[in-house]
């Protein structure tokens, strides 16, 4: 009788047991379906010419042509060719880890935050809105996104400081973080990696995307600022409870920020803006912007006092760190190639351009938003996510005129956004953990603030169409 009495509880435990597939799942059982896809999907084909040097479709000239399927071994040599193709790319992210590594371990980064902090003691406004830019800067930038997650427990700690909550803890880190990443004017994950993909001037169109990074900034520090004058007010008001006084440690409040911190935050400074003058000046490309960041890691490490040894082993620490994001590029990228070679890429851009080409430039544009923020919950990773949409994304933008610096944007906004809240989303649930928030407190508290970002993200895809938002 014991027997079947435990038969149950196993089988129980075991469907307790079941997990979200990961990311490379996911994107290994996409491989699986575009290599059965090859058997299906017709082949197909569009014309395409040479403008001011970039490959663009030719609209409506569609027409089958022959393919062959993908064979079993196909499969694993997508995946190698994927990564061959995407070396470029691949090294960038790499290196980008290597180089703030570097920055991050002299202390620089949490010195200058916790300075501010101490700058403007007893100002609760100023003190949320200036961590909140440091931190956005440091998403749009590229230089801080997933590393996110340790700053979090310093944003406790000032939250604990001012009598407020987790939320703001991680409002003020996370959120102001990903606020940044939205537009990310200068991140090479997403908007250098799909810029490259669609033949854009790396870094172009930046003033468009400055402009709405400031605003999205700025209406979040706002509706933090509103959110914890509320509970400065009234305690009680608090989603989940103010932050216990008595468990504040000042020590952790309190970190050097030395001359060379100074000088290494300055060198960084001034470094990405001789970058953003080279690419405009020199074309510099995504292969320079990785050799780039090596000299900033060299250099950083240099300023900070570290001998050879510690610099090159703190780059390679950063580079390892990024392994898993960076090796993402090359499995998407394999995707794309079993579809080029069986000639199925052209009939799925086809294919969506059919119900879209009855819409006006800026619906189209909008729908491009709203296809990548679903995406987005398959894949969150932004690099990858570059990787598949930019190449359907770039030739569809063609057809059904719209830019292709509108189409970046598009991808921009719906990877960004949704990584503030859906729950696929590793950082976001790592820096839940981290503060103590459940996840559902933070969308609750989130919705109202996503749907600000939309608005705001209509406003400019709109503008971005009306105005034929070009390469400058």
């Amino acid at each position: 009788m014991s027997l079947p009495e435990k038969a149950p509880e196993v089988s129980s435990n075991r469907k307790k047991k079941w997990e979200m597939p990961d990311t490379y799942v996911i994107l290994f059982a996409v491989l699986l379906a575009a290599v059965i896809a090859t058997y299906i999907v017709p082949s197909g084909s569009f014309e395409r010419e040479t403008l001011d040097g970039v490959e663009r479709v030719v609209p409506n000239t569609y027409a089958s042509v022959e393919g062959e399927p993908a064979g079993f071994m196909d499969i694993f040599l997508a995946l190698q060719e994927g990564m061959v193709q995407s070396g470029g790319l691949i090294f960038l992210v790499l290196f980008a880890g290597g180089a703030f590594e570097v920055i991050e371990r002299s202390g620089a980064i949490k010195g200058g935050i916790l300075r501010a902090v101490d700058k403007t003691k007893g100002k609760e406004f100023w003190l949320i809105a200036i961590v909140s830019i440091l931190f956005a800067l440091g998403g749009a930038v590229g230089a801080v996104a997933n590393s996110v997650i340790p700053f979090v427990a310093i944003g406790v700690i000032i939250a604990r400081a001012l009598k407020l909550d987790a939320i703001v803890a991680v409002s003020i880190t996370f959120g102001a973080t990903f606020a940044g990443f939205n537009v990310g004017f200068l991140n090479p994950y997403t908007v250098g990696i799909a810029q490259s993909i669609a033949d854009l001037p790396l870094f172009s169109g930046m003033a468009l995307r400055i402009i709405a990074f400031v605003v999205i900034v700025g209406v979040t520090i706002l509706y933090t600022w509103r959110y914890a004058k509320r509970i400065l007010n009234d305690p009680s008001r608090s989603l989940i409870g103010v932050l216990d006084e008595k468990d504040a440690s000042q020590d952790e409040l309190h970190a050097p920020f030395t001359a060379r911190h100074k000088w290494i935050l300055s060198f960084v400074a001034v470094a990405l803006a001789f970058f953003i003058f080279a690419t405009i000046q020199y074309k510099w490309t995504i292969n320079h912007m990785a050799a780039f960041f090596i000299i900033i890691g060299i250099v950083s490490g240099i300023i900070a006092g570290m001998n050879y040894n510690k610099i090159a082993l703190t780059f390679l620490d950063g580079c390892q760190k990024l392994v898993y994001g960076a090796l993402i590029i090359g499995v998407a990228r394999a995707i794309l190639i079993v579809m080029e070679n069986a000639n199925i890429l052209d009939t799925a851009v086809h294919a969506l351009s059919v119900p879209l080409e009855g819409l006006s430039p800026v619906m189209a544009a909008l729908g491009m938003f709203v296809a990548n923020g679903v995406m987005n919950f398959l894949i969150p990773s932004g690099s990858g996510q570059a990787m598949i949409a930019m190449p359907i994304l770039s030739p569809l933008a063609d057809m059904i005129g719209v830019t292709r610096q509108v189409a970046v944007q598009a991808y921009q906004f719906g990877d960004g956004f949704t990584n503030s809240i859906f729950p696929t989303s590793g950082p976001l649930m790592a820096s839940l953990a981290v503060a103590g928030v459940p996840w559902i407190k933070w969308a609750k508290w989130m919705l109202p603030l996503l749907l600000i970002w939309v608005v705001i993200a209509v406003i400019m895809l709109t503008v971005g169409v009306l105005i034929s938002w070009g390469p400058v």
